[in-house]
């Protein structure tokens, strides 16, 4: 064989053996167990950069999402393809700021009714700020299922998780009722030290 030969033949053992490797899919790392998450009701900041899918009977849209939480606030930035078209949410006890970054800031003293109006469909923002961290709102029963847990007739289901730190958190969540199917991959976590963008 020449020494041409052989060298092609190396590299496309290389290329095959890559090529291999890039379509192997990532393991999970470990699955989703509300009894091993109750200690994270007591975490006090947490963040996350990632990607949502909303869609409903009429509508449906897309958005790159971070989401921070403070005690007694939360922020939410929601922003298009390359950061266009974005809105900041911000939570403070029972009042909601919007800004839509063109000068105009809108609030009520009714935040889900009033986020429900911009975004043309009802989504339960409080109740998110625990469901998105694995937990249900300590507030409301629930029942648990195999891979979640219903509350309030909204389904939680944790698909696949990740490592943050030391803790195991969701990757990919799919919340839904009969109206509306919320889906979220969270690409980054930031506990506990989470700060203001």
């Amino acid at each position: 064989m020449s020494r041409f030969k052989a060298k092609l033949f190396i590299y496309s053992c290389l290329s095959l053996l890559l090529s291999a490797c890039s379509v192997v899919p990532i393991e999970p790392s470990g699955y989703y167990s509300r009894a091993e998450r109750l200690h994270l009701y007591e975490l006090k900041q947490w963040a996350f950069d990632g990607r949502l899918a909303v869609s409903g009977h009429n509508d449906s849209w897309s958005a790159n999402i971070s989401w921070e939480h403070e005690p007694g606030e939360e922020k939410i930035k929601l922003s298009g393809p390359l950061g266009q078209g974005g809105m900041l949410i911000r939570l403070v006890g029972d009042f909601v700021i919007l800004d839509r970054g063109d000068g105009k800031i809108e609030s009520s003293e009714r935040p889900e009714e009033f986020i429900n109006q911009q975004l043309g469909m009802f989504v339960p923002v409080h109740s998110l700020r625990y469901w998105v961290v694995g937990l249900p709102e300590p507030s409301q029963r629930f029942e648990e299922t195999s891979s979640g847990f219903e509350q309030a007739g909204w389904h939680s289901e944790y698909k696949e998780m990740q490592r943050a730190k030391d803790e195991t958190m969701p990757r990919k969540i799919t919340v839904m009722n009969d109206q509306v199917k919320l889906k979220l991959i969270v690409d980054h976590w930031n506990l506990n030290d989470a700060k203001a963008k």
